[in-house]
Protein backbone atom coordinates (compact mmCIF):
# COMPACT_ATOMS: atom_id res chain seq x y z
CA UNK A 1 0.00 0.00 0.00
CA UNK A 2 1.38 3.44 -0.96
CA UNK A 3 1.70 6.32 1.50
CA UNK A 4 -1.31 8.18 0.13
CA UNK A 5 -3.93 5.37 0.35
CA UNK A 6 -2.60 4.38 3.79
CA UNK A 7 -2.91 7.97 4.99
CA UNK A 8 -6.41 8.22 3.48
CA UNK A 9 -7.50 5.09 5.36
CA UNK A 10 -6.01 6.43 8.62
CA UNK A 11 -7.70 9.80 8.09
CA UNK A 12 -11.08 8.22 7.41
CA UNK A 13 -10.75 6.01 10.48
CA UNK A 14 -10.00 9.03 12.69
CA UNK A 15 -12.94 10.96 11.30
CA UNK A 16 -15.26 7.96 11.57
CA UNK A 17 -14.32 7.64 15.24
CA UNK A 18 -15.68 11.10 16.00
CA UNK A 19 -19.42 10.24 15.97
CA UNK A 20 -18.71 7.05 17.93
CA UNK A 21 -16.90 9.11 20.54
CA UNK A 22 -19.78 11.58 20.64
CA UNK A 23 -22.27 8.73 21.10
CA UNK A 24 -20.13 7.24 23.87
CA UNK A 25 -20.00 10.56 25.68
CA UNK A 26 -23.78 10.94 25.35
CA UNK A 27 -24.16 7.58 27.16
CA UNK A 28 -21.67 8.77 29.78
CA UNK A 29 -23.68 11.98 30.17
CA UNK A 30 -26.92 10.04 30.61
CA UNK A 31 -25.24 8.05 33.38
CA UNK A 32 -24.18 11.26 35.13
CA UNK A 33 -27.76 12.55 34.93
CA UNK A 34 -29.07 9.35 36.52
CA UNK A 35 -26.88 9.87 39.59
CA UNK A 36 -28.29 13.34 40.05
CA UNK A 37 -25.93 15.83 38.36
CA UNK A 38 -27.63 18.82 36.74
CA UNK A 39 -28.42 18.80 33.01
CA UNK A 40 -26.62 22.13 32.54
CA UNK A 41 -23.37 20.95 34.11
CA UNK A 42 -23.46 17.62 32.27
CA UNK A 43 -24.22 19.40 28.98
CA UNK A 44 -21.23 21.71 29.39
CA UNK A 45 -18.89 18.86 30.21
CA UNK A 46 -20.19 16.87 27.23
CA UNK A 47 -19.61 19.86 24.93
CA UNK A 48 -16.08 20.32 26.27
CA UNK A 49 -15.19 16.67 25.72
CA UNK A 50 -16.67 16.68 22.21
CA UNK A 51 -14.80 19.87 21.28
CA UNK A 52 -11.61 18.40 22.73
CA UNK A 53 -11.78 15.31 20.53
CA UNK A 54 -12.89 17.22 17.43
CA UNK A 55 -10.08 19.78 17.59
CA UNK A 56 -7.52 17.09 18.41
CA UNK A 57 -8.46 15.03 15.35
CA UNK A 58 -8.72 18.04 13.03
CA UNK A 59 -5.33 19.25 14.23
CA UNK A 60 -3.73 16.00 13.05
CA UNK A 61 -5.25 16.04 9.58
CA UNK A 62 -4.81 17.82 6.26
CA UNK A 63 -7.38 18.00 3.47
CA UNK A 64 -11.02 18.68 4.15
CA UNK A 65 -10.75 18.16 7.89
CA UNK A 66 -8.20 20.95 8.20
CA UNK A 67 -10.23 23.14 5.83
CA UNK A 68 -13.31 22.59 7.96
CA UNK A 69 -11.31 23.27 11.11
CA UNK A 70 -10.03 26.57 9.71
CA UNK A 71 -13.55 27.62 8.69
CA UNK A 72 -14.87 26.61 12.11
CA UNK A 73 -12.07 28.33 13.98
CA UNK A 74 -13.10 31.84 12.94
CA UNK A 75 -16.38 31.27 14.82
CA UNK A 76 -14.53 30.38 18.02
CA UNK A 77 -15.62 33.69 19.53
CA UNK A 78 -19.25 32.49 19.41
CA UNK A 79 -18.50 29.52 21.68
CA UNK A 80 -19.39 29.72 25.38
CA UNK A 81 -16.25 30.75 27.28
CA UNK A 82 -16.11 27.51 29.28
CA UNK A 83 -15.81 25.61 25.98
CA UNK A 84 -13.77 28.15 24.00
CA UNK A 85 -11.16 28.86 26.67
CA UNK A 86 -9.41 25.45 26.84
CA UNK A 87 -9.38 25.01 23.05
CA UNK A 88 -8.45 28.49 21.82
CA UNK A 89 -4.82 27.44 21.49
CA UNK A 90 -5.81 24.30 19.57
CA UNK A 91 -7.93 26.35 17.16
CA UNK A 92 -5.10 28.81 16.56
CA UNK A 93 -2.73 25.94 15.77
CA UNK A 94 -5.17 24.78 13.09
CA UNK A 95 -4.72 28.11 11.35
CA UNK A 96 -0.93 27.96 11.22
CA UNK A 97 0.28 24.33 11.35
CA UNK A 98 -0.18 20.88 9.85
CA UNK A 99 1.99 17.75 9.43
CA UNK A 100 4.63 18.40 6.71
CA UNK A 101 4.82 16.62 3.36
CA UNK A 102 7.99 14.46 3.00
CA UNK A 103 10.88 16.27 1.28
CA UNK A 104 11.14 13.61 -1.42
CA UNK A 105 7.48 14.21 -2.34
CA UNK A 106 8.02 17.97 -2.54
CA UNK A 107 11.04 17.48 -4.83
CA UNK A 108 9.08 15.04 -7.00
CA UNK A 109 6.26 17.55 -7.52
CA UNK A 110 8.73 20.36 -8.32
CA UNK A 111 10.61 18.17 -10.80
CA UNK A 112 7.38 17.12 -12.51
CA UNK A 113 5.95 20.66 -12.74
CA UNK A 114 9.09 22.83 -13.14
CA UNK A 115 11.38 20.37 -14.91
CA UNK A 116 14.44 18.30 -13.96
CA UNK A 117 16.56 21.41 -13.51
CA UNK A 118 14.11 23.03 -11.07
CA UNK A 119 16.95 23.70 -8.60
CA UNK A 120 18.52 26.10 -11.11
CA UNK A 121 15.46 28.35 -10.91
CA UNK A 122 16.31 29.12 -7.29
CA UNK A 123 19.35 30.68 -5.66
CA UNK A 124 18.07 29.13 -2.41
CA UNK A 125 15.29 26.68 -1.50
CA UNK A 126 14.40 25.60 2.04
CA UNK A 127 13.23 21.99 2.27
CA UNK A 128 11.62 22.59 5.65
CA UNK A 129 8.13 24.05 5.03
CA UNK A 130 7.44 27.53 6.37
CA UNK A 131 3.66 27.05 6.55
CA UNK A 132 0.91 24.59 5.70
CA UNK A 133 -2.51 24.95 4.14
CA UNK A 134 -5.38 22.54 3.62
CA UNK A 135 -4.24 21.41 0.16
CA UNK A 136 -0.53 22.23 0.15
CA UNK A 137 2.43 23.66 1.99
CA UNK A 138 4.67 26.68 1.55
CA UNK A 139 8.46 26.70 1.28
CA UNK A 140 10.67 29.73 1.46
CA UNK A 141 13.20 30.35 -1.28
CA UNK A 142 15.13 32.91 -3.33
CA UNK A 143 14.18 33.11 -7.04
CA UNK A 144 16.93 33.29 -9.66
CA UNK A 145 16.44 37.07 -9.94
CA UNK A 146 17.14 37.56 -6.23
CA UNK A 147 13.56 38.00 -5.03
CA UNK A 148 12.54 36.19 -1.84
CA UNK A 149 9.64 33.91 -2.71
CA UNK A 150 6.98 31.68 -1.21
CA UNK A 151 6.70 28.35 -3.07
CA UNK A 152 3.30 26.71 -2.56
CA UNK A 153 3.36 23.02 -3.44
CA UNK A 154 0.08 21.09 -3.67
CA UNK A 155 -0.18 17.73 -1.89
CA UNK A 156 -0.43 14.87 -4.42
CA UNK A 157 -4.00 13.55 -4.28
CA UNK A 158 -5.16 16.66 -2.41
CA UNK A 159 -8.47 16.82 -4.26
CA UNK A 160 -9.48 13.25 -3.43
CA UNK A 161 -8.43 13.67 0.22
CA UNK A 162 -10.31 16.96 0.49
CA UNK A 163 -13.56 15.52 -0.85
CA UNK A 164 -13.23 12.31 1.16
CA UNK A 165 -12.80 14.22 4.41
CA UNK A 166 -15.65 16.63 3.69
CA UNK A 167 -18.00 13.79 2.70
CA UNK A 168 -17.15 12.02 5.94
CA UNK A 169 -17.67 15.19 7.99
CA UNK A 170 -21.02 15.91 6.32
CA UNK A 171 -22.35 12.50 7.41
CA UNK A 172 -22.36 13.57 11.04
CA UNK A 173 -22.63 17.36 10.70
CA UNK A 174 -25.79 17.29 12.84
CA UNK A 175 -23.77 15.97 15.77
CA UNK A 176 -21.20 18.78 15.42
CA UNK A 177 -23.83 21.53 15.25
CA UNK A 178 -24.07 22.21 19.01
CA UNK A 179 -20.38 23.21 19.08
CA UNK A 180 -21.19 26.52 17.38
CA UNK A 181 -24.49 28.02 18.66
CA UNK A 182 -26.65 29.45 15.89
CA UNK A 183 -24.61 27.97 13.05
CA UNK A 184 -25.77 25.26 10.68
CA UNK A 185 -22.72 23.11 9.96
CA UNK A 186 -24.05 21.20 6.94
CA UNK A 187 -24.31 24.16 4.50
CA UNK A 188 -20.77 25.19 5.48
CA UNK A 189 -19.43 21.74 4.56
CA UNK A 190 -21.49 21.70 1.35
CA UNK A 191 -20.07 25.06 0.32
CA UNK A 192 -16.50 23.91 1.07
CA UNK A 193 -17.11 20.89 -1.18
CA UNK A 194 -18.44 23.14 -3.95
CA UNK A 195 -15.20 25.17 -3.85
CA UNK A 196 -12.79 22.21 -4.03
CA UNK A 197 -12.13 22.24 -7.79
CA UNK A 198 -11.59 26.00 -7.77
CA UNK A 199 -9.13 25.88 -4.88
CA UNK A 200 -7.14 23.08 -6.51
CA UNK A 201 -6.66 25.21 -9.64
CA UNK A 202 -3.51 27.25 -9.00
CA UNK A 203 -4.05 29.00 -12.35
CA UNK A 204 -7.26 30.58 -11.07
CA UNK A 205 -5.58 31.43 -7.77
CA UNK A 206 -2.67 33.10 -9.59
CA UNK A 207 -5.09 35.24 -11.63
CA UNK A 208 -7.02 36.34 -8.53
CA UNK A 209 -3.85 37.11 -6.57
CA UNK A 210 -2.23 39.04 -9.42
CA UNK A 211 -5.40 41.11 -9.92
CA UNK A 212 -5.23 42.10 -6.25
CA UNK A 213 -1.46 42.64 -6.33
CA UNK A 214 -1.74 45.05 -9.27
CA UNK A 215 -4.68 46.95 -7.78
CA UNK A 216 -3.04 47.31 -4.36
CA UNK A 217 0.46 48.16 -5.63
CA UNK A 218 1.79 51.06 -3.50
CA UNK A 219 -1.38 51.00 -1.39
CA UNK A 220 -0.71 52.62 2.02
CA UNK A 221 -2.77 50.02 3.90
CA UNK A 222 -2.78 46.66 2.10
CA UNK A 223 0.04 44.51 0.69
CA UNK A 224 -0.60 41.62 -1.72
CA UNK A 225 2.45 39.64 -2.95
CA UNK A 226 3.04 39.59 -6.72
CA UNK A 227 2.83 36.26 -8.57
CA UNK A 228 6.29 35.16 -9.76
CA UNK A 229 5.53 31.82 -11.48
CA UNK A 230 2.63 29.38 -11.71
CA UNK A 231 2.14 25.86 -13.01
CA UNK A 232 -0.06 22.90 -12.09
CA UNK A 233 0.44 22.09 -8.37
CA UNK A 234 3.05 24.85 -7.89
CA UNK A 235 2.45 28.57 -7.22
CA UNK A 236 5.39 30.90 -6.57
CA UNK A 237 4.76 34.39 -5.20
CA UNK A 238 6.81 37.11 -3.56
CA UNK A 239 7.54 36.48 0.11
CA UNK A 240 6.24 38.89 2.73
CA UNK A 241 7.28 38.92 6.38
CA UNK A 242 5.00 40.07 9.15
CA UNK A 243 3.18 39.03 12.29
CA UNK A 244 0.42 36.44 11.68
CA UNK A 245 -2.97 37.65 12.89
CA UNK A 246 -3.17 34.54 15.06
CA UNK A 247 -0.23 35.92 17.06
CA UNK A 248 -1.91 39.33 17.33
CA UNK A 249 -5.03 37.57 18.63
CA UNK A 250 -2.94 35.69 21.19
CA UNK A 251 -0.84 38.54 22.58
CA UNK A 252 -0.84 41.64 20.36
CA UNK A 253 -1.04 45.17 21.74
CA UNK A 254 -4.36 46.99 21.63
CA UNK A 255 -2.89 49.33 19.01
CA UNK A 256 -2.03 46.33 16.81
CA UNK A 257 -5.47 44.80 17.35
CA UNK A 258 -7.29 47.98 16.42
CA UNK A 259 -5.12 48.60 13.35
CA UNK A 260 -5.49 44.99 12.18
CA UNK A 261 -9.26 45.14 12.67
CA UNK A 262 -9.63 48.43 10.79
CA UNK A 263 -7.57 47.19 7.85
CA UNK A 264 -9.36 43.83 7.78
CA UNK A 265 -12.72 45.61 7.54
CA UNK A 266 -11.29 47.96 4.89
CA UNK A 267 -10.02 45.06 2.79
CA UNK A 268 -13.32 43.15 3.13
CA UNK A 269 -15.31 46.01 1.60
CA UNK A 270 -12.73 47.70 -0.64
CA UNK A 271 -11.49 44.50 -2.32
CA UNK A 272 -14.68 43.75 -4.29
CA UNK A 273 -15.12 47.43 -5.19
CA UNK A 274 -11.57 47.69 -6.53
CA UNK A 275 -11.01 44.24 -8.09
CA UNK A 276 -14.45 42.68 -8.63
CA UNK A 277 -13.28 39.81 -6.41
CA UNK A 278 -14.04 38.91 -2.79
CA UNK A 279 -11.26 37.15 -0.84
CA UNK A 280 -13.33 34.30 0.57
CA UNK A 281 -11.01 32.61 3.09
CA UNK A 282 -10.68 35.13 5.93
CA UNK A 283 -9.12 33.02 8.68
CA UNK A 284 -6.25 34.61 10.65
CA UNK A 285 -3.55 32.44 9.05
CA UNK A 286 -4.09 34.31 5.77
CA UNK A 287 -3.22 37.76 7.13
CA UNK A 288 -0.07 39.46 8.43
CA UNK A 289 0.66 42.79 10.08
CA UNK A 290 3.64 44.45 8.39
CA UNK A 291 5.48 47.42 9.90
CA UNK A 292 5.88 50.54 7.79
CA UNK A 293 2.47 51.97 7.01
CA UNK A 294 1.65 55.51 5.85
CA UNK A 295 2.92 57.01 9.12
CA UNK A 296 6.32 55.26 9.15
CA UNK A 297 7.81 52.19 10.81
CA UNK A 298 5.57 52.50 13.86
CA UNK A 299 2.49 52.12 11.68
CA UNK A 300 1.19 48.85 10.20
CA UNK A 301 -0.09 47.52 6.90
CA UNK A 302 -2.14 44.39 6.28
CA UNK A 303 -0.52 41.62 4.25
CA UNK A 304 -3.04 39.33 2.52
CA UNK A 305 -2.28 35.76 1.42
CA UNK A 306 -4.05 32.80 -0.22
CA UNK A 307 -6.46 33.68 -2.99
CA UNK A 308 -7.49 30.07 -3.67
CA UNK A 309 -11.12 30.83 -2.84
CA UNK A 310 -12.68 34.00 -4.21
CA UNK A 311 -16.18 35.13 -5.09
CA UNK A 312 -16.38 36.80 -8.49
CA UNK A 313 -18.40 40.02 -8.17
CA UNK A 314 -17.80 42.08 -11.35
CA UNK A 315 -19.85 45.00 -10.04
CA UNK A 316 -18.54 44.75 -6.49
CA UNK A 317 -20.75 43.75 -3.57
CA UNK A 318 -24.47 43.88 -4.50
CA UNK A 319 -25.99 47.32 -3.88
CA UNK A 320 -28.98 45.63 -2.23
CA UNK A 321 -26.74 44.81 0.79
CA UNK A 322 -25.92 48.48 1.32
CA UNK A 323 -29.51 49.58 0.62
CA UNK A 324 -31.07 47.11 3.06
CA UNK A 325 -28.46 47.95 5.71
CA UNK A 326 -29.13 51.70 5.37
CA UNK A 327 -32.92 51.24 5.46
CA UNK A 328 -32.66 48.97 8.51
CA UNK A 329 -30.61 51.60 10.34
CA UNK A 330 -33.26 54.18 9.37
CA UNK A 331 -36.04 51.93 10.75
CA UNK A 332 -37.79 51.52 7.38
CA UNK A 333 -39.39 48.16 8.19
CA UNK A 334 -41.73 47.93 5.18
CA UNK A 335 -39.03 48.93 2.66
CA UNK A 336 -36.53 46.48 4.15
CA UNK A 337 -39.08 43.68 4.05
CA UNK A 338 -39.99 44.39 0.41
CA UNK A 339 -36.33 44.33 -0.59
CA UNK A 340 -35.68 41.05 1.27
CA UNK A 341 -38.70 39.50 -0.46
CA UNK A 342 -37.56 40.73 -3.87
CA UNK A 343 -34.06 39.28 -3.35
CA UNK A 344 -35.35 35.88 -2.15
CA UNK A 345 -34.43 36.18 1.55
CA UNK A 346 -38.14 35.64 2.25
CA UNK A 347 -39.70 32.92 0.12
CA UNK A 348 -42.99 33.61 -1.67
CA UNK A 349 -44.77 30.98 0.45
CA UNK A 350 -43.75 32.75 3.70
CA UNK A 351 -45.34 35.87 5.19
CA UNK A 352 -43.56 37.68 8.03
CA UNK A 353 -44.20 40.76 10.12
CA UNK A 354 -41.89 43.55 8.78
CA UNK A 355 -41.43 45.00 12.28
CA UNK A 356 -40.41 41.58 13.60
CA UNK A 357 -37.86 41.27 10.78
CA UNK A 358 -36.47 44.70 11.69
CA UNK A 359 -36.20 43.66 15.36
CA UNK A 360 -34.31 40.53 14.23
CA UNK A 361 -31.81 42.52 12.14
CA UNK A 362 -31.09 45.57 14.33
CA UNK A 363 -28.91 43.86 16.99
CA UNK A 364 -26.78 42.20 14.28
CA UNK A 365 -25.97 45.52 12.59
CA UNK A 366 -25.18 47.37 15.82
CA UNK A 367 -21.52 47.93 14.69
CA UNK A 368 -22.77 50.01 11.75
CA UNK A 369 -24.93 52.28 13.91
CA UNK A 370 -22.09 54.04 15.71
CA UNK A 371 -18.95 55.93 14.73
CA UNK A 372 -16.75 53.18 16.19
CA UNK A 373 -17.53 49.80 17.70
CA UNK A 374 -15.52 47.44 19.89
CA UNK A 375 -15.94 43.85 18.71
CA UNK A 376 -15.78 41.37 21.59
CA UNK A 377 -16.28 37.66 22.13
CA UNK A 378 -19.07 38.54 24.58
CA UNK A 379 -20.96 40.47 21.89
CA UNK A 380 -20.52 37.62 19.41
CA UNK A 381 -21.71 35.06 21.96
CA UNK A 382 -24.78 37.15 22.79
CA UNK A 383 -25.72 37.31 19.09
CA UNK A 384 -25.20 33.57 18.64
CA UNK A 385 -27.20 32.77 21.77
CA UNK A 386 -30.08 35.05 20.68
CA UNK A 387 -30.36 33.33 17.32
CA UNK A 388 -29.76 29.80 18.67
CA UNK A 389 -32.17 29.79 21.62
CA UNK A 390 -35.37 27.90 20.55
CA UNK A 391 -37.34 30.01 23.06
CA UNK A 392 -36.24 33.23 21.37
CA UNK A 393 -38.42 35.08 18.81
CA UNK A 394 -35.21 35.62 16.82
CA UNK A 395 -34.71 31.85 16.57
CA UNK A 396 -38.28 31.31 15.32
CA UNK A 397 -38.02 34.10 12.76
CA UNK A 398 -34.52 33.13 11.62
CA UNK A 399 -35.75 29.62 10.74
CA UNK A 400 -38.18 31.16 8.24
CA UNK A 401 -35.63 33.31 6.44
CA UNK A 402 -33.81 32.03 3.36
CA UNK A 403 -30.24 32.63 2.15
CA UNK A 404 -30.18 32.88 -1.68
CA UNK A 405 -27.22 31.07 -3.31
CA UNK A 406 -25.78 34.34 -4.71
CA UNK A 407 -25.34 35.64 -1.16
CA UNK A 408 -24.08 32.44 0.49
CA UNK A 409 -20.35 33.09 0.18
CA UNK A 410 -20.70 36.82 0.90
CA UNK A 411 -22.61 35.97 4.07
CA UNK A 412 -20.02 33.47 5.28
CA UNK A 413 -17.09 35.77 4.53
CA UNK A 414 -18.75 38.68 6.35
CA UNK A 415 -19.63 36.50 9.34
CA UNK A 416 -16.13 35.01 9.41
CA UNK A 417 -14.52 38.46 9.29
CA UNK A 418 -16.70 39.62 12.17
CA UNK A 419 -15.59 36.49 14.05
CA UNK A 420 -11.93 37.47 13.55
CA UNK A 421 -12.65 41.06 14.65
CA UNK A 422 -14.18 39.66 17.85
CA UNK A 423 -11.14 37.43 18.41
CA UNK A 424 -8.97 40.53 18.01
CA UNK A 425 -11.14 42.55 20.40
CA UNK A 426 -10.63 45.41 17.96
CA UNK A 427 -12.23 48.85 18.07
CA UNK A 428 -13.15 49.59 14.45
CA UNK A 429 -14.70 52.51 12.59
CA UNK A 430 -16.85 50.18 10.51
CA UNK A 431 -19.35 52.78 9.39
CA UNK A 432 -16.50 54.74 7.79
CA UNK A 433 -15.62 51.73 5.60
CA UNK A 434 -19.26 51.10 4.69
CA UNK A 435 -19.73 54.71 3.60
CA UNK A 436 -16.56 54.59 1.53
CA UNK A 437 -16.87 51.20 -0.15
CA UNK A 438 -20.33 49.55 0.16
CA UNK A 439 -22.59 50.31 -2.84
CA UNK A 440 -26.07 51.48 -1.84
CA UNK A 441 -25.16 52.31 1.77
CA UNK A 442 -25.25 56.06 1.18
CA UNK A 443 -28.39 57.38 -0.52
CA UNK A 444 -27.83 58.60 -4.04
CA UNK A 445 -27.13 62.31 -4.30
CA UNK A 446 -29.88 63.84 -6.49
CA UNK A 447 -27.22 66.13 -7.98
CA UNK A 448 -25.44 63.05 -9.33
CA UNK A 449 -28.58 62.01 -11.17
CA UNK A 450 -29.06 65.50 -12.61
CA UNK A 451 -25.41 65.54 -13.74
CA UNK A 452 -25.89 62.19 -15.48
CA UNK A 453 -28.99 63.42 -17.31
CA UNK A 454 -27.20 66.62 -18.38
CA UNK A 455 -24.24 64.58 -19.67
CA UNK A 456 -26.56 62.32 -21.65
Amino acid sequence: MSDLPRKAVTRTAKLAALPLGIAGRATWGFGKRIVGESAELVGRELQQRTADQLFKVLGELKGGAMKFGQALSVFESALPEEVAGPYRAALTKLQEAAPPMPTRTVHAVLEERLGEGWHELFLEFEDKPAAAASIGQVHRGVWHDGREVAVKVQYPGAGEALLSDLNQLSRFSRLLGPLIPGMDIKPLITELKDRVSEELDYGLEAQAQQAHAEEFTDDPDVVVPQVVHQSDQVLITEWIDGIPLSEIIADGTQEQRDRAGQLLARFLFSGPARTGLLHADPHPGNFRLLPGGPDGEDDWRLGVLDFGTVDRLPGGLPATIGESLRMTLDGEAEAVYELLCAEGFVKETIELDPDAVLDYLLPIIEPAEVEEFTFTRGWMRSQAARIADPRSPAYQLGKQLNLPPAYLLIHRVTLSTIGVLCQLGATVRLREELEEWLPGFLPEDPADGEASVAEA
